[in-house]
């Protein structure tokens, strides 16, 4: 009967060494397979695009000065109005043309300076234009000399006078330029999987990146540049 419970437990103690060796096997096969299928490679991939500005905001600023503050008002009021017709007169549009505040300076009321300047009252007056038309428009600065021929006296620093061009039809052109980027991504990732000997598995995750738009060159802002890098990450597998 001894001999027999003996037996038995060496039986069943064999059993268990057994039964943890496989499963520490199929544990082992497990970690290494989960392993090998988190084989991976991130690649970036690039769309790059040259569009035509849509927008143009350009605004033309003019400086009158005078010790007389009704006569300093009444020459404000000629310039713009010679700048209205100028526009109005080279195809652009009245609702394109908009008028801010003159700011008006007084040197006598100034704490600082000499005081010793020509004309007591100087103001700035700026008018912008805002259109999508921007060939004509560009045709349109190349003729402002006609305005220094009436008097106007243009004024402002390259900042504040320089037309500004925008490209506002990112959401129409955003779909085309992801899909390229991904497709380029996967050119990339498919080669890095040939010279590994792998092979090119699944998406295992893709960020789209930033969108950025900026001007050709210096001498052309009326062309955009955009641009947009695409991260995404594959699945490798032997």
């Amino acid at each position: 009967m001894t001999q027999r419970k003996t037996t038995e437990a060496a039986l069943l103690g064999a059993c268990l060494i057994v039964g943890l060796a496989v499963l520490g096997y199929l544990l082992g096969q497990a970690v290494i397979d989960y392993r090998e299928y988190e084989r991976s490679v991130t690649v970036k991939g690039l769309s790059e695009r040259e569009y035509p500005a849509n927008i143009v905001i350009w605004p033309i600023r003019f400086t009158v000065a005078s010790n007389d503050l009704n006569q300093l008002y009444t020459e404000l009021d000629r310039s713009e109005s010679a700048i209205q017709r100028f526009l109005s007169g080279n195809g652009i549009d009245a609702g394109e043309i908009s008028t801010n505040q003159p700011k008006l300076t007084d040197k006598d009321a100034q704490n600082w300076g000499d005081n010793q300047a020509q004309f007591r009252y100087t103001a700035d007056q700026t008018v912008t234009v805002y259109s999508g038309n921007i060939d004509k428009v560009r045709g349109v600065m190349s003729q402002l000399s006609q305005l220094g021929r009436q008097g106007i006296v243009l004024s402002g620093n390259e900042y504040q006078t320089n037309p500004e061009y925008l490209f506002t039809r990112l959401n129409d052109v955003k779909p085309d330029m992801v899909e390229e980027a991904t497709r380029n991504a996967r050119e990339v990732a498919q080669k890095f999987a040939e010279d590994s000997q792998s092979s090119l598995g699944r998406i295992k995750r893709a960020s789209q990146g930033h969108f950025s738009i900026s001007p050709r060159d210096n001498n052309t802002p009326h062309i955009k540049k955009v641009r947009v890098v695409s991260t995404v990450e594959y699945y490798l597998a032997d």
